[in-house]
């Protein structure tokens, strides 16, 4: 039996640190002498103009030493992660609530509150947009329209047995990290800059940096010691505020972190996107889908920030599972004035996928089909296309409905459930299968490359830079097996650096779920280079020929020739070829082959592969408060062959109560004046340890390598999220006991109480009135 780390459980490298509390954050690092904090000031209004600012009587207050102003920018006033569109500070327009004016830098934030409140700044007000259909009225977006067509849509529609036409909005959702945003910029001499940022994204830290200061890239290092959650929101959003401490930095000449607090957080940096769809659908009568027309819209925020990509992954999400054989789908960005929404886990996938599941949900009501079984009929088979013309292989929807069902005993208890249902009036309960297919790669297909760095001591002990970041999801823990691994060593005597980009440059995010995936590769390639090296040395230690060395074993601590059954401890192989003269360190590279995407004719292959999976889940509701619970989630998730699959089982139940979150509770309001409500845990409610299901069942899918990725695994951050929008479905199956066979239910997203309140009251009167025009 093999004795590496790799494909077995283990505890989260830096689990112990999280619940002590020694696990170190940006907040947490000493600070050097003489440092100073600042305090972003945000505009009051979402849509106008600064007529006036004054900072004569801030700058007398005790302990300030700076009020910065856009004036006072000494390079580029312009940043943002594709498009430089965002004012680092407000020149003249104000395009959001929170948009930052003026960065007031001192000794402490109490001196800089106190200069804040005798700031003396003033603006000019204009009605603002707020909502998606404002902005498509004002003709007002942040992208060119993406489109994607086969097939003859009109022809479909007009002969499909069923024609639903409709519309869906889903909202949006704050990231609500347990770290809020924080960066220290510490100078140096000669105009440097140490950087160190709670972001997903160093080296685009260290760009936009660089070019608000006017210097060269080479001159800032950034470091990422560890986020405290991320989520997507720190993908493009940490860089604003880590370009604000390196200005106040330069400014002042000291070292200068800037730290928001959550009310801050919330009302200044974006979410999820919220989308709205409009869709015209048929299916025969069996429920197959024969065409669909869909449009969706973007509610972009005041920039682009990521908002073109996101737009671009829900439409290459809008089939999810399921082969639709004419087609015509069209999205676009409009632009409003909200905090510029961005990343979050899923990338716009959810909002897409939701869309196809409103069309079979109705579907299923309309034509009294099981949910399951009709989501069956229409699964993707083996060869087919999708919308944007990629081949399907190794589909494996079937077989993993298959086990679900059988394993959750989904049919048996469903019948339960109609009994139960039959006798019970106040309480109601609903089950439903979900599948996913959600594909893995960077759309941008630039971004797919990695780096790493693995250096071996003379003690046998080994450290491993590479490219990702570490937010609570395991990267790390992951990157250490794969050390360990091939190496050969105990993945004790391996250690993860923190993220720098002096040590691997020219990084793309920690995003996409493909951090694993990209530079697990790259760290694999550097210790390859390293093992390489090691073989003659450890052949002639051993005794051996030439060519001898390609047979050598690297295992627990030694390096063993099977054939003769002879074997030397790693650290004397180490110590010997130091001796020598051979190099013990090697940086690793990957890039992902065979994929890129045509966005102007929406064709391509964006995707390397797919993860599949599914979800069986059961609800329960309450006539009387519109209250539900999770009563029990069955997963079978294709995770490949699991790098670590403790940390897989993590992502999967961390990634469903997200997504649950996001479906159920989590709803983000604004005022007319487009300030936002929910800014703050009293007022915005995530998901707590009640709402998770009573009975959560986890299964990664058996037999299931998938070539040409890292040792056979497969990416697992985003996809579980969508598992949880068979929650929807399950509920909307509970509430259409109280309405009549054939009836659909109208159930908005999220599903609060007061939605499920309105569901419920909509059944029974569409019921009552059926049933009084029948009289």
């Amino acid at each position: 039996m093999s004795r590496s780390p790799l494909h077995r459980p283990a505890p989260h490298e830096s689990a112990e640190g999280h619940v002590s509390g020694s696990a170190r954050y940006v907040d947490d690092m000493a600070l050097p002498p003489g440092s100073l904090v600042g305090l972003p000031i945000g505009a009051p209004i979402a849509r106008g103009r600064v007529t006036r600012r004054e900072r004569g009587a801030a700058l007398q207050v005790p302990g300030v030493h700076a009020v910065l102003f856009a004036d006072d920018l000494p390079a580029e006033r312009y940043i943002g992660p594709v498009i430089h569109d965002e004012p680092i500070l407000a020149i003249d327009a104000i395009d959001t609530v929170g948009q930052v004016v003026a960065l007031v830098v001192g000794e402490s934030l109490a001196a800089c509150r106190a200069a804040a409140s005798l700031l003396e700044i003033e603006y000019e007000e204009a009605p603002p947009i707020l909502s998606i259909e404002e902005g498509i009225a004002a003709g007002d977006f942040l992208c060119e329209p993406h489109r994607m067509r086969r097939g003859d849509v009109d022809a479909a529609l007009a002969g499909a047995t069923l024609r639903l036409t409709g519309e869906l909005r889903s909202g949006a959702q704050d990231h609500f990290y347990l770290e809020t945003q924080a960066s220290l910029a510490i100078p140096g001499e000669a105009d440097t800059y140490e950087i160190h940022s709670s972001s997903q994204h160093p080296t685009e830290v260290q760009t936009l940096v660089a070019a608000a200061l006017g210097i060269g890239r080479n001159q800032v290092v950034v470091k990422v010691p560890r986020m405290g959650g991320g989520f997507g929101g720190k993908e493009s959003q940490a860089a604003p505020f880590a370009v604000l401490a390196a200005l106040a930095a330069r400014a002042t000449g000291r070292a200068v972190k800037v730290w928001l607090n959550r009310d801050q957080d919330m009302v200044m940096t974006g979410k999820r996107h919220p989308f709205l769809a409009r869709y015209d659908a048929g299916v025969d009568a069996e429920g197959r889908i024969v065409g669909a027309r869909i449009r969706i819209y973007a509610d972009g925020g005041w920039s682009r920030d990521l908002s073109t990509p996101i737009l671009d992954r829900a439409m290459f999400h809008l089939d999810n599972a399921y082969w639709i054989p004419a087609l015509d789908f069209e999205g676009i960005v409009v632009r409003t004035n909200k905090a510029s929404n961005t990343a979050f886990r899923g990338f716009g996938g959810p909002q897409g996928m939701v869309v196809i599941e409103e069309i079979l949900a109705r579907v299923g009501e309309r034509l009294g089909i099981e949910p399951a079984e009709l989501r069956r009929r229409n699964f993707y088979r083996e060869g087919q296309r999708t919308p944007y013309d990629q081949e399907l292989s190794d589909v494996r929807l079937q077989r993993i409905y298959d086990e679900v069902t059988a394993s959750s005993d989904y049919f048996a208890r469903r019948a339960a459930i109609d009994a139960f249902n039959a006798r019970s009036e106040l309480v109601r309960r609903g089950i439903a299968l979900q599948p996913v297919k959600f594909g893995i790669s960077f759309t941008n297909s630039v971004l797919n490359q990695a780096g790493a760095l693995v250096l071996v001591y003379t003690d046998g002990t080994v450290q491993v830079n590479h490219g990702g970041t570490e937010m609570g999801q395991g990267l790390h823990t992951k990157m250490r097996a794969i050390a360990a691994h091939e190496l050969g060593v105990r993945a004790e005597a391996v250690r993860v650096m923190e993220t720098a980009t002096d040590k691997v440059p020219n990084t793309s995010a920690t995003a996409a779920s493909s951090g694993s995936d990209l530079n697990g590769a790259a760290v694999k390639e550097a210790c390859e280079v390293i093992r390489g090296r090691l073989g003659p040395v450890a052949a002639g230690l051993l005794g051996l020929g030439s060519g001898d060395e390609e047979s050598l074993v690297f295992e627990a601590g030694k390096v063993r020739h099977p054939a003769s059954q002879r074997e030397v401890d790693f650290v004397a192989v180490v110590k010997a070829a130091w001796a020598q003269r051979v190099s013990l360190h090697a940086a690793g590279y990957y890039s992902t082959p065979g994929i890129g995407y045509d966005r102007a004719v929406g064709r391509g292959k964006p995707f390397h592969y797919y993860a599949y999976g599914a979800a069986v889940i059961e609800v329960e509701v309450h006539a009387l408060t519109g209250e539900h619970r999770v009563r029990r989630v069955d997963v079978l998730h294709d995770v490949g062959n699991s790098l670590v699959p403790t940390i897989d089982r993590g992502q999967i139940e961390g990634g469903f109560v997200q997504g649950l979150g996001w479906l159920t509770c989590e709803e983000v309001l604004w005022d007319d004046k487009g300030r936002l409500l929910t800014h703050g845990p009293s007022t915005y409610k995530i998901p707590a340890i009640g709402d998770v299901p009573v009975d959560f069942r986890v299964e990664l899918l058996s037999r299931a390598d998938q070539g040409s990725v890292i040792h056979g695994s497969k990416a697992v951050g985003e996809p579980p999220f969508m598992l949880a929008i068979g929650v929807v479905t399950a509920l909307r199956q509970a509430i259409a006991t109280w309405g009549r066979p054939g009836q659909e239910v109208e159930l908005a997203i999220p599903c609060t109480p007061e939605a499920i309140l309105r569901a419920i009251e909509g059944s029974r009167s569409r019921a009552a009135e059926i049933a009084v025009a029948a009289e």
